[in-house]
């Protein structure tokens, strides 16, 4: 009763083949905030609010925007990456 599942290896929203790109904006501050999200909002570049960054789509970013996606806006970087 085994069943043949596909795992996933690309991130969401990407096609094979593609260096997307990520817009990133700093929407809440950090102060406040534990260590951890503050080392991460660092760890992207930001250094102050309502600054947006590009940064590439990888796995390693996307953990980072999830660890503080609740003080971060993302959107696909414009004409980059097509």
């Amino acid at each position: 009763m085994t069943q043949d599942t596909k795992i996933q290896t690309t991130a969401p929203n990407r096609t094979e083949g593609t260096t997307g790109r990520l817009a990133i904006t700093l929407v809440r501050s950090p102060i406040g905030r534990p260590a951890k999200h503050k080392a991460v909002v660092k760890g992207l570049g930001f250094r102050k609010l309502q600054q947006t960054v590009l940064r590439p789509d990888t796995a390693a970013i996307r953990g980072m925007i999830n660890k503080i996606r609740h003080m971060v806006r993302v959107e696909a970087a414009p004409g980059v990456g097509q």
